[in-house]
């Protein structure tokens, strides 16, 4: 499947969240809110790590990877064009939690990815990039996109 352009939305909302200042479209992150609460009473604590991105960051983090010495086709498994991430909508969030802090499939193994898995479509949240996904991205457990319905 072919990815589609995404525009970025000018109905955005600045929050934050643990030191953070972060921005989503008011109906994700009224849902994000939610999830937060329900994951916490829970006992599971899940983090932002990353929201809207302008399509200008997302070129500086292509031009970052690129000077690391990554190819394009390394750099474009992992992070969408320009234009392309979701998160230009202001609906995807990058998580975390206190047990893996950092953005890599060991993510998958948290109490935060097993709660998001079996909680988050209750809050409009979705994993956007399974193992074997369609668009030919990695395995992305951390990334999760609020479907507007």
């Amino acid at each position: 499947m072919e990815l589609q352009r995404i525009d970025e939305e000018s109905n955005l909302h600045d929050f934050e969240d643990n030191g953070s200042v972060y921005r989503l479209h008011p109906k994700a992150l009224s849902a994000w809110r939610s999830l937060k609460e329900a994951a916490l009473r829970d006992g599971v604590e899940i983090t932002i790590v990353s929201a809207y991105r302008s399509v200008a960051y997302q070129a500086e983090i292509i031009e970052r990877k690129r000077k690391e010495g990554l190819s394009d086709s390394e750099i474009f498994a992992v992070v969408a064009r320009p234009g392309f991430s979701e998160h230009h909508s202001g609906r995807a969030l990058d998580l975390s939690s206190n047990e893996q802090t950092e953005l890599t499939e060991g993510f998958c193994s948290t109490d935060a990815f097993r709660w998001l898995t079996e909680h988050a479509s209750r809050f409009g949240f979705y994993l956007s990039y399974p193992q074997g996904n369609e668009y030919g991205i990695v395995f992305e457990p951390w990334h999760w996109m609020f479907k507007n319905e």
